[in-house]
């Protein structure tokens, strides 16, 4: 079963994203605020033709559990987003602490992000990191256009527990690690 994207009416109840209030809110102000907000760091991978296509993501959350769906967002600008643009699945692989040179890899232009990185094709045809601390293998099913970036949701088809390990954190623009101990 494939599912088909889907279309929202826009009904007068629905908030709309109003451009010239958000001009009192500048970027750096917003970007300041989500520097205090700690994400956990994943690499979004596709297939685009014969080549392999992966981007760092701190976007990731999860929607829902049944059915069970994800989302994550990225910019319009980014080099992958014309990849994604038409792709259909996709695998997104969650870090371990000790992969920040893996997550910057991904997040650097102009290079080959998979040269030197453990990874394999799926039987299914999509690219995956080995060695995570868990991998998940999806349908995309919606790409919505929200400001300068795409919300992409995706339905989980495929998981994967990987190694055990803290998994890796973004927080103020530098990584962390979430050991024993870290809970209250």
């Amino acid at each position: 079963m494939t599912a088909e994207p889907c279309t929202r009416p826009t009904s007068d109840a629905s908030p709309a994203v109003d451009t010239a209030t958000s001009a009192t809110v500048t970027s750096d102000a917003f970007r300041a605020i989500f520097r205090q907000h700690p994400a956990g760091v994943a690499v979004v991978a596709l297939r685009d033709g014969d080549r392999p296509v992966g981007f760092t993501a701190t976007s990731v959350i999860s929607v829902s559990a049944d059915p069970a769906l994800l989302t994550f967002s990225v910019a319009e600008s980014s080099s992958s987003w014309p990849s994604l643009a038409q792709a259909s699945t996709l695998t997104i692989s969650f870090l371990a602490a000790d992969q920040v040179d893996v997550s910057a890899r991904f997040a650097t232009r102009g290079v080959d992000r998979f040269a030197g990185v453990d990874w394999h094709w799926l039987p299914t045809g999509e690219p995956v990191l080995d060695d995570v601390l868990a991998w998940v293998r999806g349908d995309v099913v919606e790409r919505i256009a929200v400001g300068a970036s795409h919300l992409v949701v995706v339905q989980v088809r495929e998981t994967s527990q990987g190694r055990p390990g803290a998994p890796l954190v973004y927080h103020d623009r530098a990584y962390h690690s979430l050991g024993e101990g870290s809970a209250l």
